[in-house]
């Protein structure tokens, strides 16, 4: 089979037809790179929310979660009290939110070798003093070392740096929106309110902006030492356990494990995301689609304009066959 003369006619019968070898050419290229765009969009896209969520979320969080009182009146009863009772009278006064043994705990987990780390944090309520006003807000108490390390914290911050709350004694960092509302900035101090009436003064040192608008309006942070301060707690009080896995499919048997042996309750990133990674496959499912709809309709213009090319130089072909050639070369 002589290949070269092959190539040369072939040549000749694309060049012979240039416009709709081009606009066959064209054809096909486009709906690859729209499939290869659509694709990359959208996986750039779940990409983008799912370090928004994920970066800023621990894999195993350990907290004391407010649960009704157990022991009602109504399970003392003879008559009823073998029966299922859904009639609570005693109301959830005695819970607490502090985890018992946090110091011992936190070294226990440190030393796991599945943990890539582990992060305390705090999470008290309190009034921004505006004014004649007072603004609801969160202050969370963190190590921002250790916060910045596994997620990510300093990438949120847009002004200052988030090192200077264990530095500077009762300091602390606002949401852009909470500070815009204070009519506050770096440097300037503000008044924080507790639910029981103490006030304390607090000298800003950073902003941070998440990304949520909500989130920013309220959210605060301060050192560990500073958020107990405010809370008038003990150097041992911490609320939740974030927890850094090397591998985060593996977090909910974890976070059971640890429930179990730490007598807290624990929420894995599977079932506290779980609605986002439901839209993060539907996402991905309809971006597919798309894209393989995308790829049978071009498939089939592509066809049809071949298709005519070839019924086109059938005159061609038919010289061809005269003068020796079969269909298969």
């Amino acid at each position: 089979m002589n290949y070269s003369l092959l190539y040369k006619i072939s040549i000749s019968l694309l060049l012979a037809r240039w416009k709709q070898t081009l606009v066959a050419a064209v054809g096909v290229t486009f709906s690859i790179t729209m499939f290869i765009a659509l694709l990359g969009f959208m996986n750039g896209l779940n990409d983008l929310l799912d370090g928004l969520i994920l970066n800023r979320t621990p894999h195993i969080r350990l907290f004391n979660e407010i649960k009704v009182n157990q022991h009602q009146p109504i399970n003392t009863d003879k008559e009823f009290g073998k029966g299922h009772n859904f009639i609570y009278s005693v109301r959830p006064t005695g819970s607490r939110q502090a985890i018992y043994d946090s110091e011992p705990i936190l070294r226990a987990i440190e030393k796991d070798n599945r943990v890539l780390g582990v992060a305390p944090k705090i999470t008290a309520q309190v009034f921004f003093n505006g004014g004649t006003t007072d603004i609801t807000g969160i202050v969370t108490g963190i190590d921002a070392a250790t916060e910045s390390k596994l997620f990510h914290f300093d990438d949120y911050v847009t002004a200052g740096s988030s090192q200077d709350i264990d530095i500077i004694s009762n300091s602390i960092i606002l949401g852009k929106g909470l500070a815009e509302k204070l009519l506050a900035n770096i440097g300037d101090v503000i008044q924080i309110i507790t639910p029981q009436g103490e006030r304390f003064s607090l000298k800003i040192v950073a902003l941070f902006q998440s990304g949520i608008q909500e989130f920013d309006k309220t959210l605060s942070y301060a050192s560990i030492k500073t958020t107990q301060k405010i809370l008038g707690k003990g150097t041992n009080y911490i609320t939740d356990i974030q927890i850094k896995l090397k591998d985060m499919s593996i977090a909910p048997t974890v976070a059971k494990e640890y429930a179990q042996l730490f007598h807290a309750d624990a929420e894995d990133i599977q079932t506290a995301n779980s609605q986002f990674e439901t839209g993060s496959f539907v996402r991905s499912l309809i971006s597919y689609a798309v894209g393989i709809t995308l790829l049978i309709v071009a498939g089939f213009g592509i066809y049809n304009i071949l298709n005519m090319m070839i019924y086109e130089k059938m005159d061609s072909i038919a010289i061809l066959k005269a003068t020796g050639f079969s269909g298969q070369t």
